[in-house]
């Protein structure tokens, strides 16, 4: 279990922020914002959180149903059009602030993976490396990642050619082939770089 100092809860309530899909070349970037119960966490549930990229998929999904049985949770996403117009660091602040929009319980202070944050109407204290030192944190990152994967498993099933429900979007072997051999799709990032050089190859 990670060394947890981060949950000051002076400024309570207390959201956690994380994200996942920053670096793939496909699909959108997911925001998590978990709010924990202060009194009511059970101890079983505290024990499991971690960075979710630490975590097992089939632990994964069984922590999110538990975080949502207790906690409250928004997620928000920026999408791959939105990538490309903003850029990958303010598309991800842009999905932490419609994050804040799915809690139910405003609050009071913030605590952000990363040394980065979005503009919110509350206190917010970054942290690098925060899913191993913030519960609150570490449940975002949960929430993310979950969410993220579940939608690139729809989007593999409208595009399976490019192995989506395997590599996330992720520039594997298996994506980088798919590219050669079927093409960008409008879920592809065309900003970022592998993807951008295989638009300027075809337009010539």
């Amino acid at each position: 279990m990670p060394n947890f100092q981060f949950e000051d809860q002076s400024f309570s309530p207390v959201a956690g922020f994380d994200e996942a899909g920053r670096g793939p070349w496909a699909g959108p970037v997911v925001a998590g914002a978990v709010i924990l119960p202060r009194n009511a966490m059970p101890a079983s549930l505290a024990a499991g959180l971690d960075d979710s990229k630490k975590i097992k998929k089939e632990k994964r999904e069984e922590l999110f149903a538990n975080l949502r049985a207790i906690a409250d949770i928004g997620i928000g996403i920026a999408s791959p059009a939105e990538i490309d117009k903003f850029n990958i660091l303010q598309a991800t602040m842009l999905a932490m602030q419609r994050a804040v929009d799915g809690l139910t319980i405003a609050p009071k202070s913030a605590l952000i993976d990363g040394n980065r944050a979005p503009n919110l109407p509350f206190a917010v204290k970054t942290i690098v490396k925060g899913d191993g030192q913030s519960l609150s944190i570490a449940a975002a990152s949960i929430v993310a990642k979950v969410t993220r994967d579940r939608i690139m498993v729809d989007l593999s099933n409208k595009y399976p050619e490019y192995g989506w429900d395997r590599n996330a979007g992720y520039g594997t072997k298996e994506h980088h082939t798919a590219l050669l051999k079927f093409g960008v799709t409008p879920e592809h990032r065309q900003t970022f770089t592998p993807i951008r050089n295989l638009l300027t190859i075809s337009s010539n």
